[in-house]
């Protein structure tokens, strides 16, 4: 699997893995997770040229070549952390551990030197708060909320994704040994 920043030209590939990956909400009751719409390439335009996009192409045992993403992570500086701000895996490439090399190679390319990880995410999805635990995240107590992640938490309710328990989650980063 190779994760490297992607071209302006694989944009609209990003939006559709979100899309596709929003689908496995519709079991859960999450119709309306699974309509929203992802980025405008306007907007994912405005994070690669940040520095804060990374896809992932290829992928392990399946001879999936290196032409197209098949995943994508979003970062940003929030309060001396860095925030995890959407994780998508293709359906097609689910289960291979893309989203936590995604993960991991974001924490190693961090340019902000931050000194943890942050997402916020839905308590009662398997492979949204159950699945970053085993990645080493814990839920955030209210009074331990950096006010990004209260903004960040604040702009979440107004978008209507508090229907469902959400949560924020922290991680501290893993400094490579030297």
């Amino acid at each position: 699997m190779i994760i490297r920043t992607p071209a302006p030209g694989e944009l609209p590939v990003l939006r559709e893995i979100e899309r596709a990956a929003g689908e496995a909400f519709r079991a859960l009751g999450m119709a309306a997770i699974a309509d929203d719409e992802p980025p405008t390439e306007a907007e994912l335009t405005r994070y690669l040229l940040a520095g804060r996009l990374l896809a992932a192409y290829g992928g392990p045992g399946r001879g999936d070549g290196p032409e197209r993403p098949i995943g994508y992570l979003v970062r940003e500086p929030v309060d001396g952390c860095l925030h995890i701000e959407q994780v998508s895996v293709h359906p097609d490439h689910a289960r291979r551990g893309i989203g936590r090399a995604l993960i991991g190679r974001a924490e190693d390319d961090d340019r902000w030197g931050a000194a943890a990880l942050t997402l916020t995410t839905f308590t009662e999805v398997p492979w949204n708060a159950p699945y970053y635990e085993r990645l080493g995240f814990r839920v955030l107590a209210e009074d331990e909320l950096t006010p990004g992640l209260r903004e960040i938490r604040a702009d979440e309710a107004r978008r209507g994704l508090d229907r469902w328990p959400r949560v924020a989650m922290r991680r501290p980063c893993v400094t490579p040994s030297g």
